[in-house]
């Protein structure tokens, strides 16, 4: 099984309702489509979502960093060679994880249906289910509390709260929020580098003071800046998860050895696809403390990110509800949704078979 053809696309999926953060707000998710061709006809699917405000990496960026670097550099290549593809994908330039991460997801769904294994078999087999928490964006409290009830009432026990815009604010949408729903649901805070490091520290004291139970705050500080988020682990009693301060293995290590947070939240596309990721799976898990998270990306890449976390059996916690916030599902396949589980399919790969509404590239680089 050759590779012989690399295809670009664009998919652009409605939101049901607008995505807020303290860093963006959006109401598609916008993900570039990858098929991996092979002389067997067999055809691999990878996404990468434009996370500009993350990674840095654009839907142009993507296609030319994988049609004009990385397509080369694996087209011709042997399937079963899976090793020397993942080694090609993420030494052929630096950075760019995003393109590296739609490729690398593609080349493991081929290489699952060669060996007609469903991808979460191939990371262990350990379970076909994950359990997810369900996002609420960043608005006014009147509007997240009717976001959380409508998301408890459809079936989720654990919520993930975007703060980080203002503090007062912040603490005001976190009382109305847990006064709503009382305290049989879970509640994660996501402040997306949204606060000052004494303010975090003040801010998520009166969160332990008010009884708030937080099960823990996502990347309260800029990302670089390590010593704040070590900073603000060391002062307060709740968890401290590192997301955006974390894409690589070696990051992983550096916030481990320096224990400058509490929790990790693992991403394909931050991480550069599902071999690197796995590495940093690895380190998380043997402390205990792994999140498999997502970005607002398609159904192609939650597939893939569940399978790693199901698979491995070890991560923990997930975060990976980015398809269940679309409106529509142009993904004919992949893993399906029944309340706050995701439930994998038995098919070989991904078990993806179509991706519709498709929207070719026309650029030089479209296929490879």
């Amino acid at each position: 099984m050759k590779i012989t053809d690399i295809q670009l696309g664009i998919v652009k999926i409605p939101l049901k309702r607008p995505f807020r953060t303290a860093l963006r707000q959006v109401t598609d998710a916008e993900d570039l489509v990858v098929k991996i061709i092979t002389d067997d006809g067999h055809v691999g699917y990878g996404n990468a979502p434009a996370t500009l405000a993350i990674t840095g990496d654009s839907l142009t960026a993507i296609a030319a960093a994988i049609g004009t670097v990385i397509a080369p550099k694996i087209k011709g290549s042997n399937i079963e060679d899976l090793q020397e593809i993942r080694l090609l994908i993420q030494t052929a330039m630096a950075h760019n994880t995003s393109a590296k991460a739609a490729v690398d997801i593609a080349v493991h769904d081929l290489f699952c249906q060669h060996y007609r294994m469903p991808l979460y078999r191939f990371f262990g087999g350990a379970a076909n289910t994950v359990s997810s928490d369900l996002t609420i964006s960043i608005n006014e409290p009147e509007t997240m509390i009717k976001d959380a009830l409508a998301a408890v009432k459809s079936g989720y026990g654990t919520l993930k709260i975007k703060v980080g815009t203002d503090a007062a604010l912040d603490f005001q949408r976190i009382r109305a929020v847990r006064s709503a729903l009382g305290p049989g649901i879970r509640l994660r805070l996501d402040a997306n580098q949204g606060w000052k490091p004494k303010e975090a520290v003040r801010l998520i004291r009166a969160f332990e003071n008010a009884g708030f139970s937080i099960e823990f705050i996502e990347q309260p500080v800029r990302a670089h800046d390590i010593d704040s988020l070590k900073f603000v682990t060391d002062h307060v009693a709740t968890d401290i998860m590192a997301d955006e301060s974390c894409f690589s293995a070696p990051d992983a290590f550096r916030l481990l050895a320096l224990r400058a947070c509490d929790l990790l939240n693992i991403k394909l596309i931050k991480a550069g696809g599902l071999a690197e990721a796995a590495k940093i799976a690895a380190l998380a898990s043997a402390a205990g403390i792994g999140m498999m998270g997502c970005m607002l990306e398609s159904k192609i890449g939650v597939t893939a990110a569940a399978a790693l976390s199901a698979g491995c059996g070890t991560i923990g916690r997930n975060d990976l509800d980015a398809a269940d916030l679309q409106e529509t599902d142009p993904i004919i396949g992949g893993i399906r949704y029944e309340e706050d589980m995701l439930l994998l399919p038995e098919a070989p790969g991904l078990g993806i078979s179509e991706v519709t509404g498709w929207q070719p590239l026309s650029m030089p680089y479209a296929s490879c």
